[in-house]
């Protein structure tokens, strides 16, 4: 999807982003559509049809894959960073993390997902 606004000319990377979910563990980077639909469904878990993007990275931690269905076939988006490293969450205990859209984005861009954390939501009531 491309997207026009004052002149810029952007791509929108993925259309409607349902859930997000990071195999924690490295995989070998030769596998492709097919491989990576194996793990996601014997070694995560999950369906691979649904609305969702599954996330991998490879053992050097500079290199992503994700994988997606969009109703019509499989896709494989692919990032490889030159001189940094994803900040991939080795800590949490879980095969698999489920993050949020916002999450997504902070790890595309370089930001350890576990680092940051929103300002608590307040509620407060009136003593009226």
């Amino acid at each position: 999807m491309v997207v026009y606004t004052d002149d810029i000319v952007s791509m929108k990377m993925f259309v409607d982003v349902g859930s997000v979910y990071l195999h924690r563990d490295p995989v070998d980077f030769r596998k492709s559509i097919n491989g990576l639909s194996v793990i996601v469904e014997q070694s995560m878990g999950l369906a691979v049809f649904d609305s969702a993007l599954f996330l991998f990275c490879n053992k050097q931690r500079d290199k992503l894959k994700i994988l997606y269905w969009d109703s019509s076939g499989f896709c494989l988006w692919y990032k490889r960073l030159e001189k940094e490293r994803f900040k991939w969450p080795r800590k949490n205990s879980r095969d698999v993390v489920t993050l949020n859209e916002e999450q997504l984005h902070w790890l595309l861009r370089g930001f350890d997902i576990n680092q940051l954390k929103a300002h608590k939501n307040l509620h407060y009531c009136s003593g009226f």
